[in-house]
């Protein structure tokens, strides 16, 4: 794609004040926004704690009374974490704009939950996902499933994550401030273990919304400055620069000229990863927190509009600002070295190419400093908040209270909970210290969930998935991971979409296996499941056979046309974006006139779809 000058050029101004090397000064000004910021998020814990106190419903699922808009924002407010900004940073660098397809393909997962099963679940009526197990599935199976869920996700797969975001928040202060890793992770994860314990998911949803105004303002003036740079001269110098010197880094899709790369960042996500992988917030058919948020909701409707809310602000509004201060970053900092070389106490421990996104950041003017670093630690504790209520709820609904005290009061579970957030931050700081780089924890998290996508699609509407069915798909996709990964640390690299391949093969053939040689649910409990959730689709005409059950109130054909709607009007806002920044004034009105199109269409088919109010249950 060959980019054209660029018509709307930032203004020239006087370059932002910044040291020759070091450190990020902060002046009096910036101390005062970031206190300021910090203390106006303690105003929802207090007022909100009484209330999160009474019950496990209230602390877990804001009392089942969340409005759509507060669902969405709190879950776009979640996923921005101080790690995506480095990860989408690390992706520039290392394969171009085309490499976010590494994470843009889970938009087909993201719609497919809002137009399939955002509905589903706000109707099994269940405080976790992992209750869902023993309304779906019978006998001791069902239950081990749950127990292991609870442990697996709630406990080692929640703490990976945590670490992950708090390895980036410790590469972002050594990079600012030449603070060591134990003192930021020893002051930093304080603050959100005190916000989730005292005000549960009210009080995170509330913080979030208040937190997503930050951060999103704070990114956006990231990029503003970053193209202000002398050495970047604008958006116009930006471009010329990375053509010159990178000429495919700048395009929408990858040069298929390189086909190893081409396969890695677009086909396999967009034809295998998108449907195939676990991977928290983009979850195949929802879960973890996403399913959390949905359960939460007032209505289904609001359970529907929520999800789609996160989808479009998530796809269509955050990246760009991201990618214009790595793509600067290419400019200022050319190889990690450069990086090394005007911060020479980073610790090399935490040097890749995922902190030249903080690295960019110490050309903030003050006062926009301060306000970035509050953005950050917005952003940081966000996502902490609801990962630490989310794996607090499987830890305490899931195995605690069902499996080894199930007669206790409300509050005693409440109780237990806070202690249980205390402890999961506690490991996940310890576990942080293993991790290395922003893309190599992606990597793992993709390849430790990859091949168990397709069951948790199928589950809803295929009677003949059972418990072993995902019992088998998630420990041999964790096995064959742990294989790929010895095999690296050995020196055998495998790479990592020829990895993911693999596992998604051989997990999918084992758990299929699995399915046909272990008994089927008993059908008192298909019956039951199909009466209060009513999934559509022959899947579950074996269930209704002979019988009089209720057929569904859902179209499968509406639903689908509403996922390629959807997908057209977010993926075009998205890209209608880019070509506006690139200069491409065709291209963008064609992406806007796209967008309208399909968002139009989109608006009376929901309308058909979700307009009247049957099936739109409030408890």
């Amino acid at each position: 794609m060959v980019v054209p000058p660029f018509t709307f050029l930032l203004r020239a101004g006087s370059p932002p004040a910044s040291c020759e090397r070091g450190e990020m000064h902060l002046t009096a000004l910036d101390w005062v926004i970031i206190v300021v910021s910090v203390g106006i998020m303690f105003v929802p814990a207090i007022l909100l704690a009484r209330r999160a106190g009474r019950n496990t419903a209230e602390f877990f699922a804001a009392g089942r009374q969340a409005p759509w808009w507060l669902i969405g924002i709190s879950l776009v407010a979640t996923t921005f974490s101080t790690d995506t900004p480095n990860l989408v940073t690390n992706i520039v660098r290392e394969s171009g704009v085309a490499g976010n397809w590494q994470w843009w393909a889970f938009l087909l997962t993201g719609l497919a939950t809002v137009f399939f099963y955002a509905r589903l679940w706000r109707r099994s009526g269940v405080l976790t996902d992992l209750e869902f197990y023993e309304h779906r599935y019978s006998g001791k199976a069902a239950s081990f499933v749950r127990g292991f869920r609870a442990v697996y996700l709630g406990l080692f797969f929640n703490c990976f994550i945590i670490a992950s975001v708090n390895l980036a928040a410790a590469k972002i202060a050594n990079v600012l401030f030449g603070i060591p890793e134990w003192e930021t992770l020893a002051v930093a994860a304080s603050f959100p273990v005190i916000f989730a314990s005292m005000s549960g998911l009210w009080g995170v949803m509330v913080t979030d919304v208040i937190q997503f105004c930050i951060t999103m303002t704070s990114a956006f003036a990231a990029a503003y400055y970053a193209v202000k740079l002398p050495q970047v001269g604008g958006l116009s110098g930006l471009w010329r620069q990375v053509l010159a010197h990178h000429p495919h880094v700048l395009n929408i899709l990858p040069n298929f000229a390189d086909w190893p790369a081409a396969l890695a960042v677009f086909v396999i996500p967009l034809t295998v990863q998108w449907w195939s992988v676990w991977y928290p917030g983009s979850e195949p058919g929802g879960g973890s927190y996403v399913a959390q948020r949905m359960l939460s909701a007032r209505t289904e409707r609001d359970s529907v509009f929520g999800t789609l809310l996160f989808q479009a602000m998530n796809y269509a509004l955050r990246p760009w600002p991201w990618i214009i201060v790595a793509l600067a970053s290419m400019i200022v900092y050319p190889h990690v070295s450069d990086i090394q070389q005007r911060f020479p106490y980073v610790s090399p421990h935490l040097l890749g190419n995922d902190i030249a996104y903080p690295a960019m950041l110490v050309f903030m003017p003050a006062g926009f400093a301060g306000f970035m670093v509050a953005g950050l630690f917005a952003a940081y504790r966000s996502t902490l908040e609801t990962h630490l209520n989310w794996g607090t709820s499987y830890l305490v609904h899931d195995l605690y209270r069902r499996f080894i005290r199930p007669e206790c009061s409300e509050r005693h579970y409440v109780l237990v909970g806070r202690f249980v957030t205390l402890g999961i931050m506690v490991l996940a700081v310890a576990l942080t210290f293993a991790l290395d780089t922003a893309k190599e924890t992606f990597n793992v998290i993709l390849s430790v969930g990859a091949g168990t996508g397709l069951v948790y699609l199928l589950r809803w509407f295929w009677w003949r998935i059972n418990a072993w069915t995902e019992v088998s798909a998630m420990l041999v996709s964790f096995v064959v991971a742990i294989v790929f990964l010895v095999l690296r640390k050995a020196g055998h690299a495998i790479p990592a979409d020829v990895a993911l391949l693999w596992t998604v093969g051989i997990s999918t053939a084992s758990w299929l296996a699995v399915t046909y040689l272990t008994p089927a649910v008993d059908r008192a409990t298909l019956v039951a499941f199909y009466e209060k959730v009513r999934p559509a689709g022959a899947g579950w005409s074996e269930v209704r056979k002979g019988s009089q059950l209720p057929p569904s109130p859902d179209s499968l054909p509406n639903a689908l046309l509403g996922w390629v709607l959807g997908l057209v009007a977010i993926y075009s806002a998205l890209f209608g974006s880019g070509a506006y920044l690139y200069g491409n004034l065709g291209q963008g009105l064609v992406f806007t006139g796209t967008f309208l199109g399909s968002a139009i269409w989109l608006f009376f088919l929901a309308r058909q779809m979700w307009g009247g109010r049957e099936g739109f249950t409030t408890s």
